[in-house]
C-alpha cells in the first residue's frame, strides 16, 4: 500500500471549497464544511492521513514538508480553486519528484482531458464517484488497469479507463468518523446555522431531483439514492458519541435526506433513543405527520434550498417544487418548533428585477429562522452550465465563478438584467431580511437567552459587514 496523503490545499483565505461543499467560496460568516469524499477514500486506505488545510489554518510551507514523507497524494479540487490548486501540486512535484499526484471532485470529473491538459503537475483524475477507484491506486496497481480514472501515459498521452460501476452497497464504505478523530479538529469546523462542534456525514448518496444547477448529482452522485440502512447509521452515531463527547450535533448531508420518508422515520426513531440532536437537508415538500416524527425524535434544523419565490424559475430550473406547497410546509415546521436555513438563488434563468423582488417578498413572509443568498453559479457538468454558454448567459471572464479573493461573483447575465445588478441584489436581500424589526427582535432575545449565543452573533456579526466589504472592493 502506498503511503497516501489526502489533501484539502490551501487557497484563498477562508475559502470552504473543501470535500463537502456543495459550491466552492468564501462564505458570508467564516464557515466550513467536512472533507467528507476526501475522508471517505482515506477510510479506506490503510496508514493514510488528511490535511484540509484551510480550516485548520495550514500554509503551503507546511503541506509541503509533509508531502515529503508520502508516495501519494490525493488533492481535492473544484472549478473556482483549480488554478490554485495546480500550484499546490507543483510545489509539491517540486518537494518530492517521486510524488504521484492525483486529483478528484466535480471540477476533473467532468472535465477530465481538461484538467490533465491544464495541469502539468497532475498524474491522474479519478472520475465520478472515487473511493475504490483511489484505494486501487494506493495498492500500487498499474493506472491501465483501474476503471475510473483519465492518465498520462509514458509518451505523455491522456488516455480515459472505462467508467467504474456506480456503488451500490454503501455498506462496503468504513465510517468517515474514525478518520475525522484520527486527522481533523472538530472545534475547526464551524456552521453559522449548526450548534458547535457538530459533525456531518452521509447517510446515502445521490439525489432523484433534476435541479439544473445542482452540482453533485450531475456530476458525481448520480439521480438515484443510494443509502445506508437505518442501524448502519446508527451505529456510526453511536461511534461518533463515543469519539466526540463534546459533539453538540449530527448533520445529514445527503442531497436530500428526505428523499425515503420511510427510511427517513426510521432514522430519525434511531437518533431518538441515542438522544441526539440532528438536523439535515430537506426539500420543502415533507409532510407535517412525516416532520412531527423527526421533531419527536432530535431533530432541530432543516436545511431547505427554496431558491427562488417565483413559480416560474422554479420551473426553469426543474425544482419540482410549489410554492403553494413550500408555505404549508413552512408554515408546519413554525408549529412544530422546526428551525429552518433556507437558502436562495440569484441570477437563475428568467430573473428579472421583478422576480428578485417576489423572492425577497417570498422570504420575509415564510420567515425563516435563518437564510442564506447565493448567485447563481453554473459549474461544468450541470444542465445549467451547458444552458449558460448556449444562451450567451456566461462570459469566458467570468468561468472560475468567484473572484481573486474567493468571494462569489455573479458569472450569469442577461440581456434584462446585468452581472452587476444580480450581484448588488443579493445585499439588499440580506438586509431587507435582517434588518426588520422582527428579526431582529428574534436575534437580540436568542442572544439575551444565551451568553454563548450573544458571543457568536456578535463574531458573525462582524464577520457578516466585512464580507460585505470585501463584497463591495470585489464589484
Amino acid at each position: 500500500m502506498m503511503k497516501t496523503l489526502f489533501l484539502h490545499p490551501p487557497s484563498f483565505d477562508g475559502f470552504d471549497g473543501g470535500a463537502g461543499s456543495r459550491y466552492q467560496a468564501r462564505r458570508e460568516i467564516r464557515s466550513f464544511w467536512y472533507p467528507t469524499w476526501l475522508a471517505q477514500p482515506a477510510a479506506l486506505v490503510p496508514g493514510s492521513k488528511l490535511i484540509d488545510a484551510p480550516p485548520a489554518r495550514i500554509g503551503l510551507e507546511t503541506v509541503t514538508a509533509q508531502a515529503r514523507d508520502f508516495e501519494l497524494c490525493v488533492i481535492h479540487t473544484s472549478t473556482p480553486s483549480f488554478a490554485s490548486d495546480v500550484k499546490v501540486a507543483q510545489a509539491l512535484k517540486d518537494a518530492n519528484s517521486a510524488l504521484r499526484i492525483g486529483f478528484v471532485g466535480a471540477k476533473v470529473a467532468v472535465q477530465p482531458t481538461e484538467s490533465l491538459a491544464q495541469g502539468a503537475p497532475i498524474d491522474f483524475v479519478a472520475r465520478n464517484e472515487f473511493d475504490f477507484t483511489i484505494k486501487e491506486v494506493a495498492e500500487g496497481r498499474d493506472l491501465s488497469a483501474i476503471d475510473g480514472i483519465s492518465y498520462r501515459n509514458a509518451a505523455g498521452t491522456i488516455l480515459h479507463n472505462a467508467d467504474r460501476a456506480v456503488l451500490e452497497d454503501m455498506a462496503q464504505l468504513p465510517f468517515v468518523t474514525e478518520v475525522y478523530k484520527r486527522d481533523l479538529r472538530i472545534e475547526d469546523y464551524f456552521i453559522g446555522y449548526l450548534m458547535h462542534p457538530y459533525v456531518s456525514l452521509y447517510t446515502g448518496r445521490g439525489c432523484k431531483s433534476r435541479c439544473t444547477f445542482c452540482l453533485w448529482p450531475q456530476t458525481v452522485g448520480g439521480h438515484r439514492y443510494r443509502v445506508r440502512s437505518p442501524g448502519h447509521v446508527a451505529e456510526e452515531i453511536r461511534l461518533a458519541q463515543k469519539l466526540f463527547p463534546e459533539m453538540r450535533e449530527v448533520f445529514f448531508d445527503d442531497d436530500t435526506f428526505t428523499d425515503n420518508l420511510p427510511r427517513a422515520e426510521a432514522i430519525a426513531r434511531e437518533l431518538g433513543k441515542l438522544g441526539v440532536t440532528w438536523s439535515c437537508n430537506a426539500k420543502a415538500n415533507v409532510p407535517r405527520e412525516t416532520l412531527k416524527v423527526l421533531k419527536d425524535n432530535g431533530l432541530r434544523l432543516l436545511l431547505v434550498g427554496y431558491e427562488s419565490g417565483n413559480q416560474q424559475i422554479l420551473h426553469n430550473i426543474k425544482k419540482g417544487m410549489r410554492i403553494e406547497v413550500a408555505k404549508q410546509f413552512t408554515r408546519d415546521c413554525h408549529a412544530l418548533g422546526i428551525k429552518i436555513h433556507g437558502t436562495f438563488i440569484l441570477g437563475l434563468p428568467g430573473e428579472t428585477r421583478e422576480t428578485i423582488e417576489e423572492t425577497i417578498r417570498f422570504a420575509t413572509e415564510i420567515n425563516p429562522h435563518t437564510l442564506q443568498v447565493s448567485l447563481a453559479a453554473p459549474y461544468p457538468g450541470t444542465f445549467l452550465h451547458a444552458q449558460a454558454l448556449e444562451n450567451g448567459w456566461l462570459d469566458a471572464d467570468h468561468a472560475e465563478l468567484v473572484d481573486d479573493h474567493g468571494v462569489q461573483i455573479a458569472p450569469l447575465h442577461y440581456p434584462h438584467l446585468s452581472h452587476t445588478e444580480i450581484f448588488d441584489s443579493v445585499e439588499t436581500f440580506y438586509r431587507r431580511f435582517y434588518f426588520r424589526a422582527p428579526k431582529i427582535a428574534s436575534i437580540v432575545g436568542e442572544m439575551v437567552r444565551s451568553p454563548q449565543m450573544m458571543k457568536r452573533r456578535l463574531r458573525e456579526g462582524v464577520e457578516f459587514f466585512q464580507f460585505l466589504r470585501d463584497r463591495h472592493k470585489a464589484a
